[in-house]
């Protein structure tokens, strides 16, 4: 793994530490130690700049490599190359991190030095900033302007407008007690007592609120933060819950969930047309200090390319292996069309059933997934035969992107070009990325 230091990069942290400190002491009043200290900051500043130059060569080399990887991670089915990349992704962001505190550090030595080397940079690469989202809350702080007039001493002002600019702030999450009161009325002409009823709680006997409780499972399950992490998150606010009560807390949470999962379930397999996959994740495996591969298999039903109404959905299942039986598991009771890879545990599902002679599933190959080995081949040997199938491939991908969303009953469209007529690419023919081969 190429770090900074392998680029050249040697940090000369006393000297630059003290040139730019800001509680460096008074500069001398001697001209000649004056003109000595200026030569010191001058050198310091243009190593600073080798280091940011050396830095965005360096990043620029690593953010190519990663895109070799991308197109190689769908150009190919290689679980290997997922880890190359995310530990490729490492090390520019310390690059980046390390550029950026280069540039902050040198803003103390030569302010007008940085801000135009910033500029000279945004005139060789612009850089547009996306708006923010519209749905945040919006706080406006007003600086009001001073009430003197620096020039001449006035105290009468006309506005003639104002500057703006937005910061994105973020507001750290906090607890709060939520004390539920219900108070006891007597009737004054039968003395009944009359109380509204408390509010129904995910833990009748416990104090998590449905707010918290969400917040623990998602910090577990889509942020990936272990139970015994949030622990010492929240006892840095001065509120101290166990690990092993909040893993009660998704033991419940999970009993309470399983009726929607259940009928999330049976509204895939009712579908018509189903996608089915499985991916190995690594599992915990106590007592051998490492960790074995269990299969997590995903069932989707989206029929929307096809103008249904249906809404779209996804159900799960996990097994410590991945045998056929899994698969079947998966897909029992579906009928209808499998989109699927070519796993050999689908193969049983598109035979025909001995009672009635006709398959439950009908095998809807993957386009994608052949386009890839044609491509392996036509980049390997520039085949002619493989060239043209990737264009009567192109030419299916674009009669499927003019029909995805339409409704099945809308009349056809009629082809520009025949599919089976000459392989050149038609003109305008939209071209697949190469990142997606």
């Amino acid at each position: 793994m190429v770090t900074p230091r392998d680029c050249g990069c040697i940090r000369r942290s006393n000297v630059l530490d003290m040139a730019m400190s800001p509680a460096t002491p008074d500069l001398p009043r001697n001209p000649d130690d004056l003109r000595r200290v200026a030569g010191d900051l001058q050198r310091d500043v243009a190593w600073l700049r080798a280091e940011v130059h050396a830095k965005a060569l360096m990043i620029e080399k690593l953010r190519a490599q990663l895109a070799v990887l991308r197109r190689a991670r769908f150009g190919r089915s290689s679980e290997k190359l997922e880890a190359q990349v995310e530990q490729l992704e490492l090390p520019i962001d310390d690059l980046e991190e390390g550029a950026a505190e280069t540039l902050a550090r040198a803003a103390v030595v030569e302010p007008d030095a940085t801000e135009a080397a910033a500029s000279s940079s945004k005139t060789r690469k612009p850089s547009v900033r996306a708006p923010l989202p519209d749905h945040l809350p919006m706080e406006t702080i007003v600086h009001e302007a001073p009430c003197v007039c620096p020039t001449c001493g006035g105290d009468k002002f006309g506005r003639i407008g104002a500057d703006e600019r937005e910061v994105l702030e973020y507001v750290p999450s906090h607890f709060k007690r939520v004390v539920h009161v219900r108070p006891k009325m007597s009737c004054r002409a039968c003395e009944t007592i009359v109380q509204a009823p408390m509010p129904t709680l995910p833990i009748e006997r416990g104090r998590p609120g449905p707010a918290l409780l969400a917040h623990v499972v998602v910090s577990k399950f889509c942020d990936h933060l272990p139970l015994h992490r949030q622990a010492d998150i929240y006892a840095r606010q001065g509120v101290a819950i166990d690990r092993s009560v909040m893993a009660g807390w998704i033991g419940h949470i999970a009993g309470l969930l399983e009726p929607l999962s259940e009928r999330i379930e049976r509204h895939v397999r009712a579908g018509i047309a189903l996608h089915a996959d499985d991916t190995p994740v690594p599992v915990l495996d106590p007592g051998r200090g490492k960790t074995k591969t269990g299969r997590l298999w995903t069932a989707v039903r989206d029929e929307r390319p096809f103008g249904a109404t249906a809404p779209p959905a996804a159900f799960y299942r996990y097994s410590p292996d991945r045998k056929a039986e899994r698969a079947h598991a998966l897909l029992a009771g579906c009928r209808g069309f499998l989109h699927a890879d070519g796993y050999a545990g689908f193969a049983d599902l598109y035979q025909p059933e001995p009672e009635t002679g006709v398959p439950r599933l009908t095998e809807v190959a993957c386009w994608a997934h052949a386009r890839r080995k044609i491509y392996d081949v036509h980049v390997e040997t520039e085949s002619p035969a493989a060239h043209e199938a990737l264009e009567r491939i192109a030419r299916l991908f674009a009669v499927e992107a003019d029909i995805r969303g339409r409704n099945p009953a809308d009349p056809p469209r009629r082809l520009s070009t025949p599919l089976g007529a000459d392989p050149g690419r038609p003109e305008g023919l939209p071209r697949r990325d190469a990142g997606h081969n």
